[in-house]
């Protein structure tokens, strides 16, 4: 009897366990082959406060990292790594953010493991505005309401491939488009 009460307890200390670290990374987990470090979802903690403030680690063009919390620039896309324009948009970033304290305003989502959140300089510019400034990235308005689209120079959707960095929106598709329009949803059209 004794010997079935200590499997029942093992048991339940597993599946708690087991429990938690699902609930934690209940934003997706690591996918096979990706690098686990100090800015994937799992090794992050729960966020207590909507601000962070401190030195911007920058990771890619729409990518930095703040305190090891992993961020996502709000309602902007910029060229993966290996895409042309991908290491101009991660310099430029650099070069945008180095030296100065970043505040990170968290919106509470999370896409691909990391927090997504608008961030600023300490003059009060917006870190993704100054990007698309540059034409190194582009408004997703979809997810901005066109906020950015105001920003981006003349040509660049077409010298970034119309924001197709490896990962096209359906919303980018005119299905997408029509689809959003129906549903009320805040649509930008094309240059």
């Amino acid at each position: 009897m004794e010997d079935l009460a200590l499997v029942l307890i093992v048991a339940a200390v597993n599946f708690s366990v087991l429990l938690a670290r699902l609930l934690r990374n209940r934003g997706g987990e690591t996918p096979p082959g990706a690098k686990r470090g100090p800015w994937t979802a799992a090794a992050q903690k729960p966020l207590p406060r909507r601000v962070l403030r401190g030195r911007a680690y920058v990771i890619d063009g729409d990518t930095i990292a703040i305190k090891r919390v992993k961020l996502r620039l709000a309602g902007i896309d910029a060229p993966e790594l290996d895409m042309p324009y991908g290491q101009k948009s991660k310099w430029a970033m650099v070069n945008i953010c180095k030296g100065n304290e970043v505040t990170a305003v968290l919106n509470g989502e999370t896409s691909y493991d990391r927090v997504v959140a608008k961030c600023y300089l300490p003059d009060g510019r917006d870190i993704g505005a100054e990007l698309v400034k540059r034409g190194l990235a582009l408004d997703l308005p979809h997810f901005s309401g066109g906020a950015y689209r105001c920003f981006e120079p003349n040509g660049a959707r077409r010298k970034l491939g119309h924001g197709m960095f490896g990962h096209r929106s359906k919303w980018d598709t005119p299905l997408g488009q029509r689809m959003a329009r129906q549903r009320g949803e805040a649509t930008v059209s094309r240059r």
